[in-house]
């Protein structure tokens, strides 16, 4: 039984693997979409659109995105959806702008307070689906129509505002030029050093290790992208906050997506739930901590929300969830579960904040942006299935 269990236990690191092998051909594709969205909104409205104040824009509009499709991606590699995201993040921006302005309650306890909730909200979501066996999408969907309900209640249809100096500090504020260049620096140093020593690592055991010149080509790359980004980010007012959470939470995601035994058991359950189950995997906490993360998650995003928009709104979230999905399936991941990454659901994030920032520049009516990125995400999924069916 226990040959049998390691057995089992090797799939998910194998599917992983062939991930990771996929993962720079998608990485290449992404990376070159972008470049074209970001080329033909730069002609269309007269190289405006590269500006270092909208390109700070546009980076603090996909760190909220980013960080719901963080959470987002963990639940769909599951198996499971999650259609009640935009109504919590409302529902949990609204009690932080009332628990601000309202009751005035100091900045630390207001944080505290909506992050236990999301963890709260997204735990009560993980128990339906992973103990009482309902559906996701129906757990989701009726948390997309109560936490509205809960939302327009409480604020009693009225916008909550405006907030507090020490709250807009989340979403509005921006890193000094120095210390953005300097950690900058520090995250690279540190990533190179550990990728070096991992490489060591992998010649001490006989394992292959990528060739000199493409690593060097890869990291070049990888340091001019970065520094380029942040003096960009520095000519404007610095690199804003909510950008500095994104990337600590692609961080954290991507180690715990690829380098934890809780990662793996996620990517396992998607794949095939039954092995998983035969292999001692306990399916039901797992999903349970999925769904508790992403509640956390989305706790995050209010909280960047409100400080940006310096107001609770009865509105605020409104189908964000869609954004967070089809940042997901842009950047890779499977509706069926067991595929994705972290950082194709941030790049997704990206595109989707860019399609959204580049119409509005062009003043695209509303109704046709709902229709290009209705389309978009169509088209994501009918490459994903079609992918699926070669294979």
């Amino acid at each position: 039984m226990m040959e049998h269990s390691t057995l089992l236990n090797k799939k998910p690191e194998g599917g992983l693997v062939h991930q990771l092998k996929q993962m720079n051909v998608q990485l290449l594709v992404m990376a070159a979409a972008i470049l074209v969205i970001m080329l033909f909104f730069s002609v269309m409205t007269d190289w405006s659109y590269l500006t270092p104040r909208n390109i700070s824009n546009l980076f603090r509009q996909t760190a909220i995105t980013g960080i719901l499709a963080i959470g987002m991606v963990f639940v769909i590699i599951s198996g499971e959806i999650d259609l009640s995201v935009g109504s919590m993040m409302g529902l949990l921006g609204g009690v932080a702008a009332i628990l601000d302005v309202w009751l005035g309650v100091p900045l630390v306890v207001t944080i505290i307070f909506t992050l236990a909730a999301g963890l709260l909200l997204g735990t009560w979501s993980g128990w339906w689906v992973a103990y009482r066996k309902v559906p996701s999408f129906i757990v989701t969907l009726a948390g997309m129509l109560a936490f509205r309900g809960i939302l327009i209640g409480i604020t009693d249809g009225t916008t909550v505002a405006p907030t507090s100096d020490a709250m807009s500090i989340i979403g509005q504020s921006y890193l000094p030029n120095m210390v953005s260049l300097v950690m900058g620096v520090g995250c690279l140093a540190m990533y190179f050093g550990w990728q070096k020593k991992r490489n060591t690592q992998r010649v001490k055991y006989d394992l292959p290790v990528p060739a000199t010149q493409i690593s060097l080509m890869k990291n070049t790359i990888l340091g001019i992208a970065v520094l380029s980004i942040i003096l960009l980010l520095n000519d404007y007012r610095g690199v804003p906050t909510p950008v500095l959470l994104l990337t600590a939470f692609l961080v954290v995601g991507s180690f715990i997506g690829l380098k934890t035994r809780f990662g793996r058991r996620i990517y396992a359950i998607g794949g095939n739930i039954d092995a998983s189950r035969l292999s001692g995997i306990d399916v039901e906490k797992t999903k349970l901590a999925v769904f508790a993360m992403n509640g956390f998650l989305v706790a995050v995003a209010a909280l960047i929300l409100s400080s940006r928009l310096g107001a609770g709104s009865p509105s605020a979230g409104n189908i964000a969830e869609l954004d967070a999905i089809a940042a997901c399936v842009i950047g890779g991941a499977s509706l069926a579960g067991g595929v994705g990454t972290v950082i194709g659901a941030v790049i997704g994030a990206f595109i989707m904040a860019s399609l959204d920032n580049g119409m509005s520049m062009m003043d695209v009516p509303t109704f046709w942006q709902y229709i290009v990125k209705g389309s978009i995400l169509l088209l994501a999924v009918w490459m994903d299935s079609a992918t699926k069916q070669k294979r």
